[in-house]
């Protein structure tokens, strides 16, 4: 039932996505990319929005178990010029343009880590808990013209538990500059052995503890996926956004007994009021 509704949920996204907008906003975003949220309407200076979104989702990474869950949506920013500064939930953020074909974005962000009762099923008993922190994310992404028709993405997660490392490249549906439409990325993941094996490796004391052989991981490639964006204003201050990702786990990973998927999916959609 779970799985239906999944595919419901993408079903509605690729109509909305095959319209155009019901109010056409003529404002320019610092970057015209759905992914990216702008509530700046191009103009310097303070700017709010808020809403809230739907999302159907992996329980854990490497879960077969799926679930909803509802997520805030929104961030106050301050633009000035070709740059905005952001707080959105758990993080506190920065992008810049330059040259109008380079985005650089730096962001620090709470990760929530990994309970043992993510797992409906008890799949993850005995593992423990995984401490909660922060992490920090930089990234960049030139577009190959200043239409950002095609760009391409590079980006690094780094904390206390190793790094990863994701590299792309994109493409832009619709000519709106107000950064409505939709974008997909299709992208390849690595990561250091030290977070591989925070999400997927099982020590000795784990091992014992919950009847799972160990394993150990070394770093490399993590995964390939690709995600789907969009955004759209269905009236002047009314927001609709979207986004289906799909990750497919490397055969190092799926070796891992906490991978009882080869895969990672993930649906949301919601809205946001633009004050």
């Amino acid at each position: 039932m779970k799985n239906h509704i999944a595919r419901a949920l993408l079903i509605c996204a690729g109509l909305l996505a095959s319209y155009p907008a019901i109010a056409q906003n003529t404002d320019t975003a610092l970057v015209p990319l759905p992914s990216l949220d702008d509530f700046t309407k191009g103009e310097d200076g303070w700017a709010v929005g808020l809403g809230l979104g739907v999302e159907y989702e992996t329980a854990y990474e490497g879960s077969d178990e799926f679930g909803f869950e509802i997520q805030p949506a929104g961030a106050v920013q301050w633009r000035s010029g070709d740059n905005i500064f952001y707080f959105a939930g758990e993080a506190f953020g920065w992008r810049g343009r330059r040259d109008d074909v380079w985005l650089f974005e730096a962001l620090l962000g709470f990760e929530e880590g990994r309970e043992e009762g993510d797992s409906d099923e008890g799949y993850l008993d005995g593992l423990g808990s995984q401490e909660e922190g922060f992490e920090a994310v930089f990234q960049a992404r030139r577009a190959f013209s200043t239409d950002w028709r095609y760009w391409l993405v590079g980006r690094v997660v780094t904390g206390g538990d190793g790094n990863l490392g994701l590299f792309g490249i994109g493409r832009r549906f619709g000519d709106q500059t107000d950064g409505s439409g939709s974008e997909i990325n299709l992208v390849a993941v690595f990561h250091d052995s030290e977070y591989a094996n925070k999400g997927f490796g099982i020590n000795d004391a784990q091992s014992a503890a919950s009847g799972l052989d160990a394993i150990s991981l070394s770093g490399g490639l993590r995964s390939i996926g690709v995600d789907y964006s969009f955004r759209y204003y269905v009236r002047e201050n009314w927001q609709i956004y979207g986004e289906a990702l799909f990750e497919y786990y490397s055969s190092e990973v799926q070796k891992s007994p906490i991978a009882r998927s080869d895969y990672e999916a993930e649906v949301g959609i919601g809205f946001i009021y633009v004050f």
